[in-house]
């Protein structure tokens, strides 16, 4: 009396690390994601001509549609950006400050920020896009 036995091949595929390295992969991206974009507030530039680039190394005022003023993309109200203007080109010793205001608002914002640079004795440049 010949018992054969049931020796059939099922093969399996080992799956209980994928999990692991999808996650890890998913982290990695999700640095290098913002690291390659420092500037996170998203603006409509007005567009020029020509452009000239600056130093990285420089202050920077950016004003959101709904009127949000940032300083160095530090979330600042009105009424205390000028004290902190002050204090930030003080203490980088940097007298360059680039005004990013999108092409939608009103003239008089840009107008009432660079009052507050003729206070201080700032030199202002607007950031533009191509």
């Amino acid at each position: 009396m010949a018992i054969r036995k049931n020796r059939r091949f099922h093969p399996e595929i080992p799956t209980s690390s994928l999990s692991d390295i999808m996650f890890f992969l998913f982290l990695f991206f999700l640095i290098i994601s913002t690291l390659a974009n420092p500037n996170v507030i998203k603006l409509t530039l007005p567009k020029a001509q020509t452009n000239e680039t600056t130093n990285k190394d420089h202050i920077s005022i950016s004003v959101t549609e709904d009127k949000k003023y940032y300083l160095n993309k530090e979330e600042v109200p009105f009424d205390q950006l000028e004290q902190a203007l002050y204090d930030k080109t003080t203490a980088a010793n940097d007298k360059t400050v680039v005004v990013r205001v999108p092409a939608d608002n009103k003239v008089q914002d840009l107008v009432d920020l660079m009052q507050m640079g003729v206070k201080l004795k700032l030199n202002f440049v607007i950031a533009t896009s191509k």
